[in-house]
């Protein structure tokens, strides 16, 4: 799959005020997405040419992005990368932030010159404008999972971004500065790597929840993509919950499905939700993604006699723009 460009923003377009039509084809696409479907191969990007992928001995490959057809999402993209043994990635930087759950093997990253080691099950971040480089130095190679609210920051035209070169006309420009000067105060002293052992599982009203990335950790160098893990056990349920935010479930381990009621805006003189009388069912197993729209009522369910484990991402910019809250008809069952 070598294309000729990459998707970074989706526009909308519409020939009235109302945009429903947008949402109903997103509500329409499939939700559950497996390892038959590559929507990016890397060919465009940092992940270099054919002959670089090739030398380097690492892969990328993207599951969700604004690009894609049919589609999902650009609050959000997932895309994984892999490292076979002894082996490293092409070195690149972005402004946008990104963070690395690590499904498999262990390794390091090289971030602005500074060594982060990891591991499995550790959640990985790296910081906006940053030069950096997976490396898997060992002989078993490493599995990761990007999720990475990109489009946000191209929104924001936060857009400088490339492989290590020389400036474009340098003779019109100074000499260099230090660019972390505008940086948030405190910010390279907050943790980059989130290990099993820095976290704790917790009873919630959605279930059994390991909280990796929250707007509460205030000591993590990561500003806009909110994961956690959630485990169900064997025939068991999560919480039937409601949010305005999107999201993105990973299937760690087993599998089962997922309820989901469409929530409709009824605008009279204020904002009414009426509520789908019936839900969609949706199967997923070890190694999907299932994508939650915005604004839509879910439930999980176990449904091949083991635990299911889940990995979630949410783009935070949502509790910032007032939807910090998640309702709840149902517990999880006990």
């Amino acid at each position: 799959m070598e294309k000729a460009e990459r998707t970074f923003v989706r526009g909308m377009y519409s020939e009235s005020y109302g945009l429903d039509h947008i949402r109903q084809a997103q509500l329409a696409a499939p939700r559950v997405r497996d390892e038959s479907v590559v929507v990016d191969d890397g060919s465009v990007g940092h992940s270099g040419t054919a002959e670089e992928r090739a030398s380097s001995k690492g892969r990328g490959w993207w599951r969700i992005g604004p690009g894609d057809d049919q589609f999902l999402t650009q609050t959000l993209q997932i895309h994984f990368v892999e490292l076979a043994p002894r082996s490293r990635a092409n070195g690149h930087g972005h402004q946008n932030e990104a963070c690395f759950y690590i499904l498999d093997g262990r390794g390091f990253e090289m971030h602005d010159g500074i060594r982060y080691d990891w591991k499995k099950d550790d959640l990985v971040f790296v910081h906006p404008d940053s030069f950096h480089q997976h490396n898997n130095p060992y002989d078993e190679k490493a599995l990761c999972l990007v999720m990475k609210a990109k489009s946000t920051w191209m929104f924001m035209g936060l857009i400088q971004q490339g492989r290590p070169g020389p400036i474009d006309r340098p003779d019109e420009f100074g000499e260099r500065e230090e660019w972390g000067r505008i940086w948030t105060p405190g910010s390279v002293d907050r943790k980059k790597v989130v290990s099993v052992e820095d976290t704790t599982w917790e009873n919630t009203p959605l279930g059994r929840v390991r909280t990796i990335n929250s707007i509460a950790q205030n000591n993590h160098r990561q500003w806009s993509v909110d994961v956690y893990e959630l485990d169900i056990p064997a025939g068991g349920r999560s919480g039937k919950y409601w949010k305005m935010a999107d999201e993105v479930m990973y299937i760690k381990s087993g599998s089962g499905y997922s309820l989901h009621w469409e929530v409709q805006a009824e605008i009279a003189e204020k904002y009414y939700a009426r509520i789908a009388l019936e839900p969609k069912r949706y199967d997923f197993n070890k190694g999907d993604t299932l994508y939650i729209p915005q604004n839509t009522i879910a439930q999980h369910f176990a449904a091949d006699g083991t635990p299911l484990r889940m990995i979630s991402s949410q783009n935070r910019l949502f509790k910032h723009l007032g939807y910090d809250a998640v309702h709840y008809f149902e517990p999880a069952s006990a």
